[in-house]
Formats: structure tokens, sequence, C-alpha cells
């Protein structure tokens, strides 16, 4: 933050484990058999009551009595697993978290149900967190800290922070993994890969998502949360990212007092970033807030290709700069709002696009901003999400329609969309909703899930926010881009195509010039036709000056040595020479008054 002290020299982080070697070593680890078995259990009983429901009495019953329970049954399914989670812990908080946070694609009673298990995770003892500390540093938390609060700042899935002070004096928060909590992510994530072979099994499921696949990526981004090295480069790589932008601001690692199971950091605590009575408490525009932290996720996807994939509350903050800052920084100019950072913390979930998924996000907001169906059709096909055989024609028309409808309204306008107007467009495409031509491909699902939790944190701050304005500009920024980009290639591929054929050309000009083929014309006008003579006139000139400047030598060593030999002959001869060197001057006078006319 602005006021934070900084110490003044920070020793590198020593070299411990990367991803890779931290995964092999705790996937050498056996499972939990009774968590496993819980899971598994778990999942079997939910599935055995879905086929019972959805696929056996649906037939016997049909679709309007099994429709009558249906969301008592989704309840009641939620609840079962709020409590498994909360039993539990680890992994499966985390997967009911970005269950909860997928307001998008799930039904609301899952939301509703699973909604308390972003702020009831259960700490770690203190007793234990404590030693992993010491055991990490190799000294007792009195030697490092001058002051340790043993209530957790924040308990999360896989760790937890608490507040402290180095003996230097800079506040600081210290971030701990859960002890043993290797064995739980190795025991959970075997459990979750049979239950996504058994959804696999599923021909609707399998149709639209590679389950396993998905399960993969989030172990990868699993693995990297658990080891604390690979965050700390995460959030050195997005503090460059934004490094020219002063409303961005990323704390600093204490990389002295850091491993790969602890981090110690600044403490840039502030104000939540959904915390609305307080943002309008310290003059924060709350829409400007919205605006920000949208663009700045358009700018890490279309530009970077990496993202903070974990945006909740509880990692984003807002700081209002205080009055001396703002004097210092914005000098006596008029601010209608407070101005202030957003900060983010927790860089152990990130996301990462490849480039061809980047370039196909980037048409689609291309064509989204200029609301052209064809484009985006085009950027369905090159992100992969269309089935084979999919209809263009029928899919264009839909988005065309769904276009001109959503296009201006805000977030919360297009979530409280008409009863009627749905259920009228559902009609109207309804062939499109029964064969459903979409997938998920397996590298956006933490891309929808940060995407998800920012739409709700942007309706939080301005419940009348309206992305379409941003996704606009930012879509007329990339085609500028796009376009200079295109003209400047289009120039390089023309002197590109010159430069390779004027060796042959050189070629055939040689041979022709050996030869005798080649004819030289050259057809001058007027004005250089008068240069040209006033060239040769000048030159001429030389030539007589030279002559005059001969003549009068000769004639002066002549006269001077008949003197002295007192010889009549080469006096007369010295005469005649001044005679002739007063004509060559005269010439010279007359040419030089023709070469100024």
């Amino acid at each position: 933050m602005a006021e934070a002290v900084v110490p003044p020299s920070i020793q590198p982080m020593e070299e411990l484990d990367s991803v890779a070697a931290v995964r092999k070593r705790a996937e050498g680890l056996r499972p939990d058999t009774l968590r496993y078995l819980r899971v598994l259990s778990f999942a079997a009983s939910v599935a055995l009551n879905v086929i019972l429901w959805e696929m056996i009495l649906k037939r016997v019953i049909g679709e309007g009595a099994v429709a009558q329970n249906r969301s008592e049954r989704v309840r009641r399914y939620s609840r079962r697993f709020f409590r498994l989670a909360e039993r539990m812990g680890g992994v499966m908080i985390k997967i009911g978290q970005f269950i909860s946070a997928r307001v998008d694609i799930m039904p609301p009673e899952i939301i509703e149900e699973l909604a308390g298990l972003q702020d009831t995770v259960q700490p770690a003892p203190v007793q234990k967190v404590r030693e992993e500390i010491e055991s990490e540093l190799g000294a007792r938390l009195e030697d490092i800290y001058s002051e340790f609060n043993n209530e957790p700042k924040a308990a999360a899935s896989l760790g937890q922070v608490h507040s402290a002070r180095l003996r230097s004096g800079e506040k600081v928060v210290v971030k701990v993994l859960r002890p043993g909590i290797e064995k739980i992510v190795v025991t959970d994530l075997a459990a979750l890969r049979v239950v996504a072979r058994w959804l696999m099994l599923w021909r609707v499921v399998a149709r639209r998502a590679d389950v396993p696949a998905l399960i993969e990526e989030f172990a990868d981004t699993l693995w990297e949360e658990v080891d604390y090295i690979s965050e700390v480069d995460n959030a050195e790589q997005f503090r460059e990212m934004f490094a020219d932008d002063i409303q961005v601001y990323v704390p600093s690692v204490y990389h002295t007092y850091s491993t790969a199971r602890v981090i110690t950091m600044e403490d840039v605590t502030s104000l939540k970033i959904t915390d609305t009575r307080a943002l309008d408490a310290s003059g924060v525009d709350r829409t400007a807030a919205a605006r920000k932290l949208f663009d700045m996720y358009l700018q890490m996807i279309f530009e970077h290709g990496f993202f903070h994939a974990d945006p909740h509350p509880g990692n984003i903050f807002v700081y209002p700069l205080p009055d001396h800052a703002v004097a210092q920084m914005y000098g006596n100019r008029n601010h209608r709002s407070r101005p202030f950072y957003v900060v983010f913390v927790d860089f152990g979930m990130v996301g990462r696009i490849p480039r061809s998924v980047q370039d196909g996000l980037r048409e689609a907001v291309i064509a989204i901003g200029t609301r052209d169906s064809a484009r985006l059709f085009k950027a369905y096909e090159m992100l992969g999400v269309l089935l084979p055989n999919a209809d263009q024609a029928r899919i264009i028309e839909a988005q065309n329609e769904a276009l001109e409808y959503v296009w201006g309204r805000s977030t919360a306008e297009v979530a409280q969309m008409p009863t009627d107007d749905m259920e009228m467009f559902a009609l109207k495409y309804r062939d499109l909703l029964y064969d459903m031509p979409f997938q998920v491909p397996h590298n956006f699902i933490f891309l929808g899930r940060a995407l998800g939790i920012l739409s709700g944190i942007t309706v939080q701050l301005d419940p009348d926010f309206n992305p379409w304005d941003d996704v606009a500009k930012y879509a007329q920024r990339m085609i500028v881009r796009e376009t200079r980009r295109t003209n400047l290639l289009n120039e390089v591929r023309n002197l590109g195509a010159a430069a390779l054929g004027l060796p042959n050309q050189l070629q055939n000009v040689s041979t022709r010039l050996e030869r005798g083929d080649i004819d030289v014309r050259f057809k001058p006008n007027p004005t250089l036709k008068r240069d040209m003579q006033r060239l040769e006139v000048a030159a001429k000139g030389v030539t007589r000056g030279i002559v005059f400047a001969s003549l009068l030598i000769t004639a002066t060593l002549l006269t001077v040595n008949g003197a002295a030999v007192e010889s009549s002959l080469m006096t007369t001869g010295g005469l005649v020479g001044y005679g002739l060197s007063l004509i060559a001057f005269l010439t010279l006078v007359f040419r030089r008054r023709q070469i100024i006319e």
C-alpha cells in the first residue's frame, strides 16, 4: 500500500521444490481409505437417486410428477454435500465454493444451500500452525515476529492466514498450509477421478464435456495452490503486468521468511470490494470500481492470457487514497470521487489461456462488441465449443435475437429477464435447446468460474452496471490494433516480396548488359536541359581559367628571366604571354556573365 514500509533489502527465496516436485512427492502418499470411501459413497448415493427419479420414475409416473418435488430433492442433495464438506474440509470445501460461485449455470437451490461454504471453513489448531511455521522457517516464532495473532485472519480450504509484525516493525500477514493437506488432496483427487469416469458413462454428459480432463485441470491448479513458491511467482508476474497502472497494487513478499509452505507478505488489508457501505463512506465511486475491475479482467484475458482465477471478495480490496497521497500524486486537481487502488491478494489459483483459445476469445469479444453473429460463430469454432454438425444458420439466427435483446441492458436487467420473454425465446429455438450443440472445453473451467464471480461482484458494486459499453470500447481498441497490425504486415509482405524478387531482376539486368541488349534512353525536361547547359559552360570556364593562369605565370617567368640574362627574345615572349593571358581573362569574364544569366 502507499503507506507500507518495504524492507531495504529482500533476500531471494530459497529455490526449493517446483510444483512438479511437490506433486510427485505428494502423490507418493497413500490415500486415506476412510475419506476416499466417504466421498465415493456420497457420489454413488446421489447418482443412484438421479437415475431412479430422472430415468426410471420419469418413464413410469411421467415428467409432471417427477418435477413436482425436483427442487426439494436438489436442496436435499446440496445440504448433504454441505455437511460432508464441512466435516471433511480440504478439496471438498473448494469444490463446494466452486459450485456455489457458478450463479450463471447452477440452479438457485444449489447456490443458496452451498453459499455458506464461502465463510464457514474451520481453522486448523493454532499450535499445529505455529509448529508448521517454525519447522519451515527454522526458528522460533518469537525470533521472527515481534507479534503473532493466534486467531486466524482468514481460514481457507488449503491454508489459513494470521496477522503478525516483523521484529523490524513491518505489519505482515503469514499464510501457512494446513498440516497434512497433501494427503487430503491426494485422497480427494483419487475419488474425484472415479466419479469423473462414472459421469462419462452418462451419454448426455459425455457428449458435452470431457469430465476427466476437467478434473485434471482442476488438479493442476490445486497443486499450484499447495506450492507457495508458485504463488509468489504468480504474484510477481501479476505485478509486472500492471507495473504501469497506478490503480493496481500487489503486496510485496518477504522472501527471507517464505518457503514452499509459508508465505510472509505485506499486510494490505483494506476495504473489501463488496463492502458497499464502507466504499460509500470513503467517497469511492462504486461504478468506477466495478468498471476498473472489469477492465482489468479484459486486459488479463485478452492481452496477457494470464488471470487471477479466484476473485472472490476476500481476495480483492479497495484502498481509498488518503488526502496527502492524493495531493502528492494528483496535485490540486479536483476529483468527483476518492481516487483508489484495487488490491489483489492470494495468487495461488491463476488461469493461463493458450494462444489458440486467446485468439478465439478475442474474436468473440470483437464479434460481441460489433454485434456480428457470423463472426461470433467463427469464434465458437476457434474455441472448440461447438459439437460436430452444429446448425450454423440456426445458431446465428438465435444469436442475432439474443444480442439484440441483451445489448445495452445492465447485468441485473438481463438476470431479471421476464418469464414471458424467456418462454417465447425457448419456444422459438426449442430445437437448439433440445440438441444443445455446445460442449465445454476443459480449459474453460477456471475462466468460467472467474467470470461468474466477477459478474456477481460488479452487480453488487453497481446494480445498473452495463458491461456492454466496456466490451464495445475494448472491441474497438482491439479492432484498431488488429487493423494497424494487418496494414503493417501487408507492407512488410510487399517489401519482402520485392526484396525476394530483386536478386533475380539484378541478375537479368546484368546478363543483358553483358550481351549489349540494353539501350539507355534519356529525355530531359526543359529545366534539366538548361541546368545541363549551365554546367557545360561552367566546365569550359574552369578550363579557360586554368589556361589564363598558365599564360600569366609563363609570361611572368619569361619576363623576369629575360631581364636577368639580358635576352630580348625571352622578354618579347613574356610580353606576348601577357597579351594572351589578357585575352583569356576577358573570355573568362564574358563566359561567367553567361552562367550568371
